[in-house]
């Protein structure tokens, strides 16, 4: 499943995963995706729809810029950003234990594939 997520140009949905390991049964996916999740392995992306896809995942900490068109995911890293939400947390009284930052728009291959507005 990882070498499937490895090789794959874009996030895979489940059932994408479960087409491209046909030995694999689904359920045994479902746990899988599950176990690679819980170990930092692979991440959960949520499209700007609402669907649930997966990458593999890098070993740094980093977010993901999201397209709503084609649906590519691009990871960032931005240190700054990290410290901000720390403070923001501690502010709060909060004791952070993790997050993730997805940020919706349209990625530079399709905003080159818009027609010109009027």
């Amino acid at each position: 499943m990882l070498d499937a997520l490895g090789r794959a140009e874009g996030p895979l949905t489940i059932e994408e995963i479960w087409e491209a390991v046909p030995d694999v049964g689904r359920a045994t996916v479902f746990r899988t995706v599950k176990l690679l999740l819980d170990l930092g392995l692979i991440c959960r992306v949520v499209l700007e729809n609402g669907s649930v896809r997966y990458v593999r995942a890098t070993p740094d900490h980093h977010h993901h810029f999201i397209c709503g068109r084609c649906g590519s995911v691009e990871e960032f890293q931005h240190p700054p950003l990290d410290d901000t939400i720390r403070a923001l947390a501690e502010a709060a009284g909060f004791r952070l234990t993790g997050h993730a930052v997805e940020l919706y728009g349209v990625c530079p291959r399709c905003r080159r594939d818009e027609a010109p507005g009027p």
